[in-house]
């Protein structure tokens, strides 16, 4: 399976975002990918509650994940929505982080929502509190196609290696890590935390991300890392796409996985333990 990771600068317009998405799509279908992937907020970067209360639907009305589902079709394509910010019916109106899986029919395989809130300081000037504005979600998944079980997650998951183990104990040999990276962690952590869950796993990690500054009609800007990285079951850096938006290309090869796994089978060696 030949797959594309597709690094967007999407700004706060969904309906501007759309039509850069898609083709970027057709740029990769082009090229013979038959598996994309997208970054997390493909559909809008903000980090404006009020404009993204505007801006913002529900999944059953979102013009994005209709867009993409139809460019599904039309390629003949499996692809990741990395995520869409969508608006939910909770009482205390917080959104969802919810990433897609897609079939070449358009059909919506499997969902999952952001398990870990990105609530963090990065510096005195960079403060981040996701879970403000998102509820986070309770459930992994991963989810069957027919050339890999997939694992699904979202950025600041990947900070979180339990939950890397369990999808690759679950079967997953594909790890998705769709990401909108801040560009001071993402300088100091990014690919380190890439090559040690695939290294952990010995799965192919792929982590499409947003990239730059995002042009925002509310509020400050974002900046986010970019940096797009397609990662081996050994660890190798297979694909970096730098810090501009674009196209990259990866060859998936799942015997490297059962490989990898057999030449060291931490997968199947834990042990119970005490303490501390």
């Amino acid at each position: 399976m030949k797959a594309a990771l597709l690094q967007l600068n999407a700004g706060d317009d969904p309906a501007g975002n759309l039509p850069r998405t898609t083709a970027l799509i057709a740029q990769a279908a082009g090229q013979g990918a038959g598996f994309m992937l997208t970054p997390e907020v493909t559909n809008c970067v903000s980090q404006d509650r009020a404009h993204q209360t505007r801006v913002l639907q529900h999944e059953e009305d979102d013009i994005t994940l209709a867009g993409l589902r139809k460019a599904a079709i039309q390629h003949d394509v499996w692809l990741s929505i990395g995520s869409l910010a969508l608006k939910t019916h909770e009482p205390d109106g917080r959104f969802a982080n919810r990433s897609f899986l897609i079939d070449p029919a358009g059909q919506i395989v499997a969902r999952y929502d952001k398990i870990h809130m990105f609530d963090v300081t990065v510096s005195e000037t960079e403060t981040y509190r996701e879970s403000a504005g998102y509820r986070p979600g309770e459930r992994a998944v991963v989810a069957d196609t027919p050339f890999a079980k997939i694992g699904l997650s979202i950025c600041y998951d990947v900070r979180f290696a339990y939950l890397y183990r369990a999808l690759a104990q679950a079967g997953a040999a594909v790890l998705l890590v769709p990401s909108a990276f801040s560009p001071v962690t993402g300088a100091a952590h990014w690919e380190p935390l890439l090559r040690a869950r695939a290294i952990e796993t010995g799965s192919y990690v792929l982590a499409s991300a947003q990239t730059g500054t995002h042009a925002a009609q509310a509020g400050k800007p974002r900046q986010t890392y970019g940096h797009s990285m397609a990662i081996s079951p050994w660890g190798e850096v297979l694909l970096d796409l730098g810090a501009e938006p674009g196209v990259g290309l990866v060859d998936l090869d799942l015997r490297s996985v059962a490989q990898s796994r057999k030449r060291i089978a931490a997968l199947s060696h834990d042990r119970p333990f005490e303490g501390p």
